[in-house]
This record gives structure tokens, C-alpha cells and sequence, in this order.
């Protein structure tokens, strides 16, 4: 069964392929457009940012909540001035069916958040949708479902690779934050991450990394946190333990605590932060990784209302002398841009750096190609 998968993974990346040159070559609709910047999500951050930005509102003095299309807006103090300004300047948004703006004492409005620990209240709710903290969209290792197809070098020996993902972040609980978006979240999560040689005459199975783990995750406002606690296990492919020339098995396992911090900027963000290795094997695997990036989230659609996104991340390993690991995706993303939501991501993809697959951490590899990942 799985010497068929390679084979249809190299099809499903001709496709791909095609599909994109297609979309180049064909405007988006533009009822797509129009109902995708009428959504929910899409007019919580508009409004925002034209509270914010335009009329000087601070981030802490309301509360904004958007059900299909009405927005309700909390004020913790009386001030017909600013709600006049608010009233006059969010009606001309279209998309936007009503605005209500409602005037409560802080203590009434938000009781709990009186005594809150940075801005999270004591109300949440169980399996929510999404994440608080958006998935790094370059991490190879990233829990995700996708699907690549790479021209990979490594040792001096170049092939067709098919790099393939299945995974994803699963919310358990979310205590909310004093403001919509906002809030503590616990989640479990789990992925694969398989590698094929489809240049070899069965594509074989070069290895596989298993990883599950349970993240924390944080946001207030613009900054957002994730510590996380995983295990990940690595398994050579029985191909390549039967070939001829085969590596030496190394048994590499491992738990490590990682943190990460993120600083949201108009459409960019950047992150950094590092893992530290416990429980290793081999035992004299140093332990230390720094850990840094920055995005881009395009907000205007170009063909077939994809909305440009971009990724650097980049790691650094004291094991191998802190030398600079660098992979780059760009390219387009359809559907909903928040986590949790159907969305799909056409991208291109650059690595440069060790490898970042199993018992091949010392081995350095360059590799470029296609991908597309999908997101529930």
C-alpha cells in the first residue's frame, strides 16, 4: 500500500502544478471576493483597526463581538462624543448589517475580568475552534495536512523527494480573554511527517517522524505565546534498511519543551524563541535549538480571491554549531485565514540548511519545489 502512495503523490503534484498555472491565468470572481470580505472574521479586524488606528480607541476600553454581519460594541464608560464618531464612521463599512453600541460599568460588563491575570477572564469554553496562536506557516515540523514535491539534494546525490504531512492541533479548553480573540488555550496535537524517493524504481519510504505533543497557547492582542511539551520519534523506511549502501540505524527519540513568542504588525509577524531537548537518544545529542521567523499575511486577493502569504523560519542547533537552517514557503491561501477554518495553500518552497528529518540532523541538504497544504 504504501509504495502506491509515492506514485500518486507525484500525480497529485503534476496537478497542482497545472491547477496554479491556471489560476494565473484567470481573474478571481468577484462575488467571491465580496462574500469572503463580508465574513465575520474579516470585519472583527476591520473594525478593530478603525477603532484603533483611526479614532484612537485603546485596545482594553471595549469589547467588540460580530454575529453574522451585526456588530455589538461594549463601552465601559459613558462618552456620547466617541460614540457618535464610532456610530458615523463604522456605518459607511459595507458588509456591516448594524451596529449596536452598548454603554456598562467595567464592573458589570466584565466582573470577572476585574481580577483577571492578563486579560483572561474565568469564562471558556471546552473543544474550541482554532487556536489563539496562529501555526508557523514555514516550519517543516509544523502539525499539518500537506504535500510536496521537492528537487532534493543531500551528500551530493540529487532526486525527486514527495514530503508528505498529516496532522493537526486539536483545542481541549479556552479560557476567553477580556477582549474577542483573545484567551488561554490547552490543546493536544499530533502529526507525521514521511519522505519518498520518487526517483528510486519502488519510491521508497526514506524515513518518518512521528510527534505528539501538548501546547499552551496565549494571546493578548497583538502578542500571542506557545510552550509546548512534545515527543517525537524517528523510523527509517524498510527500503532503505534493505538497500545496499544503507545508513547505520540510529534510534533517535526525544521530548523537548519549546516557547515561542509572536508580535502581530498589520499584515507581518514576527517570532522567536527556542526548544531545549530532555530524554534524548542518542544521549550525547546537544540539547539547545533558537527558534525565529517573520510571515506575511496578505488581505487582498489576487487570482481566484488567494490571498498572498509568505513564511522565513529559521533555526539555529547547538548541535550543529548553531549554523542557520533556512526554509521559505510563498504563495497563495484560500478559504478562511484564521486557524481552526477550511482554508487551502498553494505554495513554493525553498530550504537550505540540516536536515530536518530523523536521524539525518547532521547531514546538510538544499531543496526547492511545490507544496499544498489544506487546514480544518
Amino acid at each position: 500500500m504504501l509504495l502506491r502512495i509515492p506514485t500518486c503523490l507525484n500525480v497529485a503534484g503534476r496537478l497542482c502544478a497545472a491547477f496554479l498555472c491556471l489560476m494565473l491565468l484567470f481573474p478571481s470572481p468577484p462575488a467571491m471576493a465580496a462574500a469572503d470580505r463580508s465574513g465575520d472574521e474579516f470585519l472583527t479586524g476591520y473594525v478593530a483597526s478603525i477603532l484603533e488606528r483611526d479614532l484612537k480607541w485603546e485596545r482594553d476600553s471595549y469589547i467588540l463581538k460580530i454575529v453574522n454581519g451585526a456588530a455589538t460594541i461594549t463601552l465601559y464608560k459613558e462618552d456620547p462624543m466617541r460614540q457618535e464618531a464610532a456610530d458615523k464612521q463604522l456605518r459607511a463599512i459595507d458588509g456591516l448589517n448594524g451596529i449596536t453600541i452598548v454603554v456598562k460599568p467595567a464592573d458589570a460588563a466584565k466582573p470577572e475580568a476585574v481580577g483577571s491575570f492578563m486579560g483572561i477572564t474565568g469564562q471558556g469554553e471546552a473543544f474550541p475552534i482554532g487556536d489563539v496562536f496562529r501555526p508557523l506557516i514555514a516550519d517543516p515540523k509544523q502539525p499539518q495536512f500537506f504535500v510536496s514535491i521537492l528537487s532534493f539534494r543531500s551528500l551530493d546525490a540529487r532526486y525527486t523527494l514527495a514530503s508528505v504531512g498529516f496532522g493537526e492541533t486539536f483545542g481541549l479548553y479556552r479560557f476567553f480573554g477580556s477582549r474577542e480573540g483573545n484567551g488561554l488555550q490547552l490543546s493536544l496535537e499530533g502529526a507525521l511527517f514521511a519522505q519518498f524517493n520518487l526517483s528510486a524504481p519502488s519510491s521508497d519510504l526514506i524515513n518518518a517522524d512521528y510527534t505528539i505533543g501538548i501546547p499552551v497557547t496565549y494571546r493578548y492582542g497583538d502578542n500571542s505565546l506557545r510552550f509546548r511539551l512534545y515527543h517525537q520519534s524517528s523510523h527509517l523506511g524498510d527500503e532503505l534498511l534493505l538497500s545496499a549502501n544503507h545508513p547505520e540505524r540510529i534510534n533517535l527519540s526525544y521530548e523537548a519543551t519549546e516557547l515561542i513568542y509572536s508580535r502581530e504588525w498589520r499584515e507581518w509577524r514576527v517570532y522567536g524563541g527556542g526548544e531545549y531537548l530532555i530524554h534524548k537518544e542518542p544521549s550525547d545529542l546537544k540539547p539547545t535549538i533558537a527558534h525565529w521567523g517573520i510571515e506575511y499575511y496578505g488581505s487582498k486577493p489576487l487570482v481566484w480571491n488567494g490571498r498572498p502569504v509568505a513564511g522565513m523560519d529559521m533555526k539555529s542547533m547547538e548541535e550543529n554549531d548553531w549554523a542557520i537552517d533556512t526554509s521559505i514557503k510563498a504563495g497563495l491561501e484560500f478559504g478562511h485565514p484564521n486557524p481552526g477554518q477550511r482554508r487551502l495553500r498553494l505554495m513554493a518552497e525553498w530550504y537550505n540548511g540540516y536536515n530536518p528529518h530523523g536521524q539525518f540532523y547532521n547531514n546538510k541538504v538544499d531543496y526547492f519545489g511545490l507544496g499544498v497544504s489544506l487546514g480544518f
